[in-house]
């Protein structure tokens, strides 16, 4: 078995494409290409933009001196498929078949997937997603809404949250399959996770429509209310949609979705901006104390990560309110395309099987 793997790494998102180059688990490469929201306008699904975002990666790989057939293996951002288990898939037919034709939301990951698929079958090369956002491990008694028609769903930052908890494990001198954990994920979206050995078993959905606001999304909604205003006949169902999950939270309330703008805004006075993001802070440390509950009261650690751990204001604010139930561990920004090339590798070497996309 080779002991050196060369992947491409691949994590689009809404308006941009990121890749990177690994030697193992070595970065030799990595760029992000930012996308003018007119040069991606004139098509009509995000799935239609393959061939464009393709152009561009291997645009800026002949750039640096790389070819895309030189690499062993294709690793994707999954995207929106049926639900699963964490792990490392193998990319076959059907899973390409539920990213292109999911009923359940589009999201730039899916071309994560597919542009490794279609690169893997060119050059004869293995392709992967690794914990894609719909991964599915939660108990039978989370997945009741309260309403038989609704079943509580899973979409959420599972790529980082497992992968910030495999490190936070590790910084407490155990392994991630004996260790309970609460994960907080927070960035344009947030999601809370409850981890025990290995699982998680319990998660809102950051993307439709549960747990905090965050910088863009609402988070959960008084039902009541919500309804009247989807029968107020001031808005469109796009609109409403929208509302939930790009153009609400701290952006509805004053206007940016930037911390770093809401809190230069603190500095300057501004009351209004100080109670959105204390309310923010106050939401997401109550999800942190809902996933106790998951976790029957004991956890060892609680793990804030994503781009709003950047802030000492926004992260000292839920210390104070959570720091007496386990020790708060910090770890800032995201590292998608690292995890995405573990996952890849663990499997190349076989550390870990890949396992096959078979939804019933």
């Amino acid at each position: 078995m080779a002991d050196t793997f060369y992947l491409l790494v691949i994590n689009p998102g809404s308006t941009s494409t990121k890749a990177g180059i690994y030697k193992n688990n070595e970065l030799l490469f990595e760029k992000t290409v930012r996308h003018q929201k007119q040069e991606l306008s004139s098509f009509g699904r995000i799935v239609d933009q393959k061939e464009f975002r393709l152009q561009v990666i291997e645009n800026q790989l002949n750039q640096n001196g790389f070819r895309l057939e030189d690499m062993d293996a294709y690793v994707g951002r999954g995207g929106i498929v049926a639900p699963l288990e964490s792990g490392v898939y193998n990319i076959n037919k059907r899973m390409i078949f539920d990213l292109v034709n999911t009923k359940a939301g589009e999201h730039a990951s899916a071309l994560g997937g597919i542009l490794a698929f279609e690169l893997g079958e060119k050059y004869g090369k293995p392709s992967y997603v690794v914990d894609p956002v719909v991964v599915d491990e939660i108990l039978p008694e989370a997945r009741l809404s309260g309403l038989p028609e609704i079943s509580r769903r899973c979409v959420w930052h599972a790529l980082n949250q497992k992968a910030v908890a495999r490190r936070c494990a590790k910084d407490l001198g155990k392994t991630y399959n004996n260790c309970s954990l609460i994960v907080a994920h927070m960035g344009g979206g947030i999601s809370v996770g409850a981890h025990l050995n290995g699982r998680t078993v319990d998660v809102n959905d950051g993307l439709g429509g549960e747990g905090p606001f965050s910088p863009e999304r609402t988070g959960g909604l008084p039902a009541e209310s919500l309804i009247r205003l989807c029968y107020s006949g001031k808005y469109t169902l796009s609109e409403l949609v929208d509302f939930v999950i790009k153009n609400g939270g701290m952006s509805a309330y004053i206007g940016t979705n930037d911390l770093r703008v809401c809190e230069e805004r603190i500095e300057n006075g501004d009351e209004q901006a100080k109670l959105v993001l204390t309310a923010m802070a106050y939401q997401v440390s109550k999800e942190i104390g809902a996933m106790f509950v998951a976790l029957r009261g004991k956890a060892d650690a609680i793990a804030l990560t994503g781009g709003l751990a950047n802030s000492k204001l926004f992260t000292g604010i839920i210390k104070e309110y959570v720091g007496s139930l386990a020790p708060v561990m910090i770890y800032p920004g995201e590292d998608e395309l690292g995890a995405l090339a573990q996952g890849a590798l663990r499997v190349l070497r076989g550390e870990e099987e890949a396992k096959e996309y078979a939804p019933r």
